[in-house]
């Protein structure tokens, strides 16, 4: 039975453009100088619905590997683990005050902070290896 399950995909939408890291964390490296970081569908999937986002003061330093915001769903507190290192310039304040966009937006309007990088080469997984990876 197990083996037929492993078979199915599972019915995520995993973004090309991006790049993840193994704590289902998404990372929008487009823009060359911030990076946009935000949880995964998977992720959202998993954590249920969100009720509570603590978020960081923009100006601080985080380095990959760093809890940075800590995410509350009716089933779990999760932290938010960086994979990238740099300065925190912006945060999401519409995910602060409702938590539930990012379950029904998390590669758009749910997108939780814009880090300026320290490292443009953080070693993040492509969307192939993601999907490999959640399946």
């Amino acid at each position: 039975m197990s083996e037929h399950n492993e078979e199915q995909p599972l019915n995520l939408d995993i973004p090309n453009h991006l790049e993840y890291s193994d704590d289902h964390v998404w990372v929008d490296l487009a823009d060359g100088e911030l990076a946009v970081v935000g949880i995964t569908e998977y992720a959202a999937e998993q954590f249920g619905e969100l009720v509570y986002v603590d978020l960081p003061e923009p100006g601080g330093h985080v380095d990959a590997g760093d809890e940075i915001v800590e995410l509350e769903s009716s089933k779990a507190v999760q932290p938010l683990i960086s994979p990238i290192s740099g300065t925190i310039r912006y945060v999401n304040r519409d995910v602060a005050d409702d938590p539930s966009v990012i379950n029904g937006d998390p590669y758009g309007e749910g997108w939780i902070l814009k880090i300026e990088l320290d490292d443009d080469e953080p070693e993040l997984l492509n969307a192939e290896q993601y999907a490999k990876a959640v399946r």
